[in-house]
């Protein structure tokens, strides 16, 4: 996901109430499929549902809970009218956030139950009109806003395969998540569109787009059919625009391993965010057509294709798995693209959005104090400071293990989840190093390096010397790289202060820290 301030706190303000509470996760059950059906209509913003949710128990329990956000005073919300499994009518009761089912289930087999709900969603599809004053339906479900239109266990550790069924006026284009299963005329201008993905996903990555689209396959990317969807007002330039995705694929499937899904979609949408990783079907926001940073953008989510997607964080205090693995992943391609110095001059950018985060809100990457409010976790910390993480374990371990271990961890966690732990570990059997202390000190760690570097020239020892001090509590432990005039040097830095003496011929006019900008850390250089 890219953030779009502006657009994020406006809406964000609108319905915080809706969504401010954590879904909590369901360990009783293990959802395996959804097949939602929903009828949308050009006439009203209500929404008719029929969710037919197969799924095993792992422990014997007397009733099971499923998110959905139910009618509210305002009239927002979803209403159940009916549960059963087969013909067998199933009893509820609904609560403000949750949908509780009276039956009891046991470890063995598998059940599914059919949900026939209606309502105009409080939140997680947007029906409005777009730039144009055209009406479309878009999913917008991340982090936990999926159940506000879909019941669901809506947290990211319980992963299933999902199949839309929708009915809608005939003048619509629906997209979804997976391959398209057919589209069938129906009385009265409708038409029904069925979608079906067959890798199991977190519900805040399904997702459809029904919208006045035009429609564009440019071609296959390594085997990747690459689909393009934009509002027919933006064809031309909306074609053209998303047209980097042929570029991208091949980058990623040749560093990180196979594309994970049926199709790669690119979706000009209503999206709250720059753009919104949905698996296979990718939404961008409706400026994103002719944005001066739609190549970035575009890289930045399809990343997330694997990172986030395919393998997806196991709780969200590991987000940066996520979002600093796309940050990353865009720079390693532009950098591919654009050589070194782009990736050097990127990488100082986002340094300083962490240096000026951190003077606000100081909390570690993996930050265990957000319980619910999970829009505090959009921030430099997850982003660019996760990007920076990676780019130091490069640096620290080579491109080549690197890359392996990049590859093997997808490899390892694709479709299913994984922790920081889970990706530690794989680092170091690649790697065949111990990086726990690595980790810990730049992922569960508030803050980073900051330096002062004391140095002065001795004429009579013919050397250069450097003191090295670390201010603030924690005492970090890293390779200095610094430049005596052009000439690389390393200092190995573990204590409060270092001191080294370099021997120089003459009297340098500068000494530079991180010249190949390695290291995130502030720097005061200090000469006498």
């Amino acid at each position: 996901m890219r953030r779009h301030f502006i657009r994020l706190t406006l809406v964000f303000l609108l319905v915080l109430p809706c969504w401010l509470y954590a879904q909590p996760y369901n360990p009783a059950i293990d959802v395996q499929h959804y097949e939602f059906s929903l009828t949308l209509s050009d006439s009203t913003n209500n929404i008719h549902g029929e969710a037919a949710i197969t799924l095993t128990f792992r422990e014997n329990i007397p009733e099971f809970a499923l998110d959905l956000t139910r009618r509210n005073s305002e009239g927002k919300g979803m209403t159940v009218t009916t549960i059963k499994e087969g013909n067998t009518p199933i009893r509820f009761t609904q609560q403000s956030e949750q949908l509780i089912i009276h039956t009891p289930g046991a470890p063995g087999g598998q059940h599914t139950y059919k949900i026939k709900y209606e309502g105009i969603p409080a939140d997680g599809l947007i029906i409005s009109l777009n730039k144009f004053g055209s009406r479309g339906f878009f999913g917008d479900n991340w982090p936990n806003r999926a159940h506000n239109w879909l019941p669901c266990v809506d947290h990211p550790s319980d992963k299933a395969t999902v199949s839309f069924n929708i009915t809608a006026p005939d003048h619509y284009t629906v997209v979804a998540n997976g391959e398209l299963a057919g589209e069938q005329p129906l009385p009265g201008h409708r038409k029904l569109t069925r979608w079906k993905e067959s890798q199991p996903l977190s519900p805040k990555v399904m997702v459809i787009g029904v919208a006045d689209f035009a429609v564009d396959h440019p071609g296959d990317a390594m085997g990747v059919p690459v689909w393009n969807y934009v509002y027919k007002e933006n064809k031309d330039r909306g074609f053209h625009s998303y047209a980097y995705a042929l570029e991208i694929l091949p980058f990623y499937i040749s560093h990180i391993g196979p594309y994970p899904f049926e199709k790669c979609g690119n979706v000009q949408s209503k999206t709250r965010f720059g753009g919104l990783e949905n698996a296979s079907a990718i939404f961008y926001y409706e400026g994103s057509v002719g944005a001066s940073d739609i190549e970035s953008l575009m890289a930045h989510e399809i990343a997330h294709q694997w990172f986030g997607d395919a393998a997806t964080e196991t709780q969200w205090k590991h987000l940066w798995l996520s979002e600093g693995f796309a940050t990353y992943m865009t720079l390693c391609y532009l950098e591919n693209k654009y050589g070194a110095d782009t990736l050097k001059s990127s990488l100082r950018l986002d340094r300083q959005k962490v240096i000026d985060f951190e003077d606000q809100r100081l909390t570690p990457i993996v930050d265990t104090t957000v319980k619910s409010d999970y829009m505090q976790l959009l921030n430099p910390n997850n982003y660019e400071k996760g990007g920076w993480v990676l780019h130091m374990l490069r640096r620290t371990i080579g491109d080549s293990a690197f890359w392996k271990g990049i590859s093997t961890y997808y490899a390892t966690y694709r479709n299913t989840n994984a922790s920081s732990a889970d990706f530690e570990q794989v680092m170091e059997s690649v790697s065949g190093r111990d990086l726990h202390g690595f980790f810990h000190q730049w992922l569960e760690t508030p803050g980073h390096p900051r330096l002062t570097i004391a140095w002065k020239y001795d004429a009579g020892k013919k050397a250069v010397i450097i003191d090295v001090t670390q201010q603030g509590g924690y005492l970090f432990t890293f390779p200095l790289e610094y430049s005596l005039d052009g000439v690389l040097q390393h200092i190995d830095i573990h204590d409060k202060t270092t001191h080294v003496e370099i021997p120089f011929p003459e009297k340098p006019a500068s000494l530079i820290p991180d010249p190949n900008t390695n290291l995130l850390a502030t720097f005061e250089v200090i000469h006498s």
